[in-house]
């Protein structure tokens, strides 16, 4: 489940995670995983992705969870068509867990909705899980 795709009205939403060896340090403890999110409109309405919530879980079973404006400083706006790609990064205590949460988008009329980000794992290619 390193991938996961889900879509609300017509904003679709597309994750890949991987770790990230070089910069993780597991003799103390940490561990960093990098994603790269998709999000395309394939809906009618011209859209804005204005702020995120993420829920991110480790292996122990505690969770964290990240509000915020935007994504990586910005606050895109899809027409329909279009899409936004970005990379980030998750640093984790464990060497898996899991992440989901939404998009707060707002649609030209004004309209808010959450768009899903379906649960995507951060794993070690050597982690079981």
């Amino acid at each position: 489940m390193p991938t996961s795709e889900a879509t609300t009205r017509g904003v679709e939403v597309r994750v890949e995670s991987r770790y990230v060896p070089e910069q993780s340090n597991p003799d103390r403890g940490g561990w960093l995983f990098a994603y790269t999110v998709c999000i395309a409109n394939h809906g009618r309405d011209t859209v804005q992705l204005v702020s995120r919530h993420w829920v991110i879980t480790d292996a122990n079973g505690e969770t964290e969870e990240v509000r915020g404006p935007g994504v990586i400083g910005a606050q895109p706006v899809l027409r329909p068509g279009e899409s936004f790609e970005y990379t980030s990064a998750c640093p984790l205590g464990t060497a898996f867990g899991t992440m989901h949460g939404t998009y707060r988008m707002v649609t030209e009329g004004g309209e808010p909705f959450d768009a899903e980000i379906a649960a995507f794992s951060l794993s070690t290619p050597f982690g079981l899980n």
